[in-house]
């Protein structure tokens, strides 16, 4: 096991065992289809072994085609991509009030204890902001440039343009969609996040992509139960107002 691994095992094991159920991999259109398993992330599928987490289940996300194009990514010889998905019992607006605060990132990722934009509003494509991780992480900054807002659709999306850390190109867009629920007082909403990013040296595509999508599965496990809290505690304000 690299140090890399044995560096990032203790902060990903501790995150994932407050996860109560881990979000599933979604099946978009990606341009790459094959991806090879990355060591970077044997040290969180031993965690999650080791928490016994059932089999994370597979299905299916259908993106309105509008959005669908945001979940293709050109990727290189030496990237590897993907995508997952969460499922959040809140509505939409209360979710994207969250994801679109590109300068607050650390409101729902737990692996980020600050962030400082250093050019632009905070709120503009090509604002940058530079952002610092919690210690174990084998990183300690990240410098990243917001390249989609758009408040209308639902789209969010940044790059990684610099900073002390591995994940070199890294890409990422999120969209959010309204799902139907049986009850119509209870409102859902399906986060769709996908990535693109450079393979580190001494990893593989598998080992690369198995260590991202962990982190992007804890940061939309968080995201969910912030949103889902926020919601019921509106809830009880309006309940109690009316009493």
């Amino acid at each position: 096991m690299s140090l890399y691994v044995i560096a990032i095992y203790s902060i990903l094991f501790s995150r994932i065992s407050k996860c109560k159920q881990m979000p599933t991999t979604v099946h978009c259109h990606i341009s790459d289809s094959h991806h090879h398993l990355s060591a970077a992330v044997a040290a969180a599928t031993t965690a999650v072994r080791i928490q016994k987490q059932p089999p994370l289940p597979t299905w299916t996300v259908v993106v309105p085609d509008s959005l669908l194009q945001y979940h293709v990514h050109a990727v290189g010889p030496n990237q590897c991509c993907s995508a997952v998905v969460q499922e959040v019992s809140a509505p939409l607006d209360a979710v994207w009030a969250l994801v679109r605060r590109f300068d607050n990132p650390q409101a729902y990722k737990h692996f980020l204890k600050s962030c400082h934009v250093i050019v632009g509003d905070g709120s503009s494509v090509g604002t940058l902001r530079e952002v610092r991780v919690v210690s174990g992480v084998p990183a300690v900054s990240s410098t990243e440039r917001l390249d989609i807002l758009d408040d209308e659709r639902h789209v969010f999306g940044f790059s990684v343009v610099g900073g002390d850390h591995r994940l070199r190109n890294y890409r990422s867009v999120t969209t959010l969609h309204h799902r139907a629920a049986a009850d119509s007082e209870h409102h859902k909403t399906v986060v769709v996040e996908s990535f693109v990013v450079d393979v580190p040296p001494g990893n593989t595509k598998e080992e690369t992509c198995v260590f991202v999508d962990t982190i992007v599965r804890c940061n939309l496990q968080s995201l969910a139960q912030i949103a889902e809290s926020s919601g019921k505690n509106n809830q009880n304000i309006v309940k109690s107002s009316c009493n």
